[in-house]
């Protein structure tokens, strides 16, 4: 949605220093895209899973049992999926009363179907986690959904929908971000005019029956476009969140209520955060295979955005500024960290960085002009790019293969179980305008194939055949595998990564951890047995639910399911 107009217009004043690269909405009949990068690597493939799944896909979340849950808003009037007659139309919307359609569906990964959910209040721009048994909390949203908790709960047959609880937030979160911890607690962080924290569930043994104050989040808002909505949380291998908005950011000590460390800002004039949105993730974090108790390297990369005035010169004058070409990386477990910059080969705004099982980004969606909000960028960036953290910084950003759907303001994208990034959702417009020129409404949901996921590579590919259920903080955990080719000069490791939540291009809760290895035993021709130490303590992994992939010569397997307790 286009944010609330502020009279002050401040942000004008630094307009005509940074009209470096524009689009004007008046020459949009000869509008042509900006050329791709020269000589684009052609890797990946797109499918088109469904044109229409009737709403779009505003936020996602993978689910325990290889489901997608889906949702929107619900306060545009009517989608293009209904209720099925057994359940009861909505009756409390001030748009469309009653209204008998859905606003979420759950999608089953194997199948390639859906089914409708019913959402009773409004999630607009909300946030959400996985608690420890892998429900669905989700939080906030506007209007009657601002101060509400609901929660999905999988299920193996059709019966499972969403449950709104009798608890309620303390603050009203809308465009929060949140983060489970370490002792299952859920934090909520932020939202807009809520310079705050709190807790899910709530234990007023730990003091946590209240929200905290947070300064911080007061101090990074620019007065005239907020800049600091949504930000990116990150739980650090010692137990504390990084916080990032704007371009600031700081080391939290969430129980005492305490800042113990501000990090550099990060370099150049442009913001990170809504509605300058770029997109953050915690880089994997890799253990030790002979001193397993050291804590691993914690690092942060974040990637794209906007400069200051860049909403309010779309909004208010339909002049679309170059969006950020650069990612910022900092070490946020040295003592003395610092931004390393590197630069994307294209501009974009509204990006998705989501970690792959190989531990490379994947980077989708977006635009290179503009922001997020309605009708507030052009120029759709199609190309994926495949980041590559250890690589050479020369070769570290590979230009993949193209969609041909614009993902604007809107979209989403999550990794599924089988490696594949699974891509929905483009809705810049109040409400559904499926006739807009040139961006209409998106209802599609399309896959991206990797390039690990090439037929030509098949016989580097390993398949689980048995995993250990759980994985005990400090235990051992036993993986049998066949893989067709084994080359013994070829790289295995396990990779274990958490499913996050998707919205507005932050993917909450994501996480992966490299972990280490005790041994490998070869048991037949084909079949082998690896052991290898599961996470040290729930600083570095918080309970729940995590896919677990076998990596191969770059090359990973599907996933199974863990539960890490």
């Amino acid at each position: 949605m286009a944010m609330v107009k502020n009279q002050s217009f401040l942000a004008t004043l630094l307009l005509l220093s940074q009209l470096l690269s524009v689009a004007s909405l008046s020459d949009m009949n000869n509008y042509m895209p900006s050329p791709a990068p020269a000589s684009p690597v052609s890797e990946g493939e797109w499918v088109l899973l469904h044109t229409s799944i009737g709403i779009s896909a505003m936020h996602m979340q993978v689910l325990k049992n290889n489901k997608l849950i889906i949702f929107d808003r619900t306060d545009f009037g009517p989608s293009n999926i209904s209720l099925p007659s057994n359940q009861t139309c909505r009756t409390n919307d001030e748009f469309l009363n009653p209204d008998c359609t859905a606003h979420s569906v759950l999608y089953d990964i194997a199948s390639n179907k859906f089914r409708p959910l019913t959402i009773h209040t409004d999630t607009w721009c909300s946030s959400g986690s996985l608690d420890a048994n892998g429900t669905l909390v989700q939080t906030g949203g506007y209007r009657d959904g601002e101060h509400v908790i609901r929660t999905f709960t999988p299920c193996d047959d059709d019966t499972c929908d969403w449950v709104e609880t009798t608890d309620r937030l303390w603050d009203r979160r809308w465009y929060a971000s949140n983060q489970i911890l370490p002792d299952g607690r859920i934090i909520v962080v932020g939202g807009r005019i809520a310079f705050s924290y709190e807790f899910y569930p709530k234990n007023s043994i730990v003091g946590d029956n209240k929200s905290n104050y947070l300064r911080f989040l007061v101090q990074t808002r620019d007065p005239s476009e907020e800049n600091n909505l949504y930000p990116f949380l990150h739980l650090l291998p010692d137990g504390n969140l990084f916080i990032f908005a704007n371009k600031r950011s700081i080391l939290l000590d969430y129980n005492q209520n305490r800042i113990l460390k501000e990090y550099p800002v990060m370099p150049g004039q442009d913001k990170r955060n809504y509605p300058s949105t770029g997109s953050s993730v915690m880089l994997p974090l890799r253990f030790n295979d002979v001193n397993i108790t050291a804590l691993p390297e914690a690092e942060i990369l974040i990637c794209g955005g906007a400069p200051l005035a860049a909403y309010n010169s779309s909004d208010k004058m339909n002049v679309y500024l170059e969006a950020s070409r650069s990612c910022g990386r900092m070490k946020v477990s040295d003592p003395d960290p610092k931004w390393v910059m590197e630069q994307m080969p294209t501009p974009r705004v509204m990006p998705d960085l989501i970690l792959l099982p190989t531990g490379d980004v994947i980077i989708v969606n977006g635009a290179m002009n503009g922001t997020a909000g309605w009708e507030d960028a052009v120029n759709p960036v199609f190309n994926p790019v495949l980041y590559i953290p250890n690589e050479d910084p020369t070769r570290r950003f590979v230009v993949m293969t193209p969609t041909t759907i614009p993902r604007m303001y809107h979209s989403t994208a999550t990794l599924l179980p089988d490696g594949r990034i699974i891509v929905g959702g483009s809705n810049p417009h109040v409400k559904y305008n499926f006739t807009a020129f040139p961006y209409p409404t998106d209802l599609s949901l399309e896959a991206f194939y990797p390039h690990y996921m090439a037929e030509q590579y098949e016989f580097l590919r390993p398949s689980i055949l048995s995993a250990e259920p759980t994985v005990s903080y400090g235990g051992m955990l036993s993986i049998t595998f066949v893989l067709p080719s084994y080359g013994q000069d070829q790289e295995i490791f396990i990779s274990l990564v958490a499913p996050s939540f998707a919205t507005h291009s932050f993917g909450m809760n994501q996480r992966m951890l490299v972990l280490g290895v005790e041994s490998m035993v070869h048991l037949s021709t084909f079949a082998f047995k690896i052991n290898a130490y599961g996470p040290t303590n729930a600083n570095v992994a918080p309970p729940g639910y995590y896919m677990i992939f076998v990596v191969h010569a770059g090359i990973p397997s599907n996933a199974v399911w863990v539960k890490v307790q």
